[in-house]
């Protein structure tokens, strides 16, 4: 049952970065593609009716994790308790600049708001990107599985690291540019005229870099934790996964030339669900690796509630995943297509 909790784990966050993704990467772009009150409006109607609920994967991850493995959720959020914060306020923001700039008519107050929603939108996918770095790389767990983390040290990785250092960093950056294209290949199937060319000439500035960044990345990481290729060799079908990976890149870019924007988004999909389940392939059975020494890392082993618990927890959340996803098939039909401002309020819903 521990192996099939770090797997749903898994899943759920994997869903949350593909729903709430392409939002982060819609805001990250707003005051880049978007020139006009009219063209922010219409960004953010293509995300209105679903930002909010996408948010909820996100709730229900951290559910799931307490409810499963508690010790790892009582250890990582006391020791990334500052950066936790940080996300906290920017979640907040975020959903402030969104529904704030609809209900105030003055053009700089809308600007204000705007700058909040996209600069927001920028450093949650940065730090979710070096939340995950700091995951593979191992944090400076005690014999007592709590750490602490200041915000940066000397930015060079070790034992005693900080939140931020070199590595980190650069997952930070992968995170964006993925995020960003993410949601620059939504807005293109959601949107028409100068507003899609925009996008997708975004697209096709960041792809180049997305697979640049994706090799250099995986060179770092290799680098940082050379035993992150272990699992790889025990099971080989995880060889799967880097095609995987680079399939979805280069049929990204074929679905892309070919004005397939749908094609091409679903491809972004592939490429961001490829890398998370490496990343959970590659860390398998640890939840929270110790930079400190393999002893005091956390596993799912040592952080698993009781199996009964367990058990009895699968059954429902099983049907609570049937809910959800009827919810979500139902609200993205309904919302299917092209945006038209001329439906609904400012904000999209």
């Amino acid at each position: 049952m521990a192996t099939i909790w770090f797997m749903i784990v898994a899943v759920m966050v994997a869903m949350y970065v593909l729903f709430d993704g392409f939002d982060l990467g819609a805001g990250a772009l707003h005051l880049i593609i978007a020139k006009t009150d009219e063209e922010r409006r219409t960004v953010l109607r293509a995300i209105g009716p679903v930002w909010d609920g996408n948010e909820v994967w996100l709730l229900a991850a951290g559910g799931t994790l307490y409810f499963a493995f508690p010790l790892l959720y009582a250890s990582s959020f006391s020791g990334f308790y500052l950066p936790l914060m940080m996300v906290l306020w920017l979640l907040m923001l975020r959903a402030i600049g969104i529904e704030f700039r609809s209900h105030i008519g003055d053009p700089m107050s809308k600007s204000f708001f705007d700058v909040i929603f996209s600069v927001a939108s920028i450093l949650l996918a940065i730090f979710f990107g070096a939340a995950l770095g700091n995951v593979v790389r191992g944090v400076p767990l005690n014999p007592n599985h709590y750490f602490f983390e200041p915000l940066w040290t000397n930015w060079r990785v070790g034992e005693q690291n900080g939140i931020l250092d070199w590595y980190t960093v650069i997952c930070g950056v992968v995170a964006l540019v993925t995020l960003t294209l993410h949601g620059s290949l939504y807005l293109a199937t959601k949107t028409e005229g100068d507003l899609n060319l925009r996008a997708r000439k975004a697209a096709s500035v960041l792809w180049p870099v997305e697979m640049l960044l994706t090799i250099v990345s995986f060179v770092a990481t290799v680098l940082v934790v050379p035993h992150v290729l272990e699992n790889y060799s025990k099971w080989p079908i995880g060889y799967l996964v880097p095609v995987v990976v680079f399939a979805s890149l280069g049929y990204m870019s074929y679905a892309h030339n070919k004005g397939n924007d749908k094609g091409a988004f679903l491809a972004s999909c592939g490429y961001i669900v490829g890398m998370l389940v490496g990343a959970a392939f590659a860390l398998y059975p640890n939840v929270l690796p110790a930079s400190t020494g393999p002893e005091y890392s956390l596993t799912i082993f040592n952080t698993a509630a009781g199996s009964h618990g367990l058990g009895v927890g699968f059954v429902w959340w099983t049907l609570g995943m049937l809910l959800a996803i009827g919810y979500f098939v139902f609200i993205y039909r309904m919302f299917r297509g092209k945006v038209k401002l001329e439906e609904g309020s400012d904000h999209g819903y």
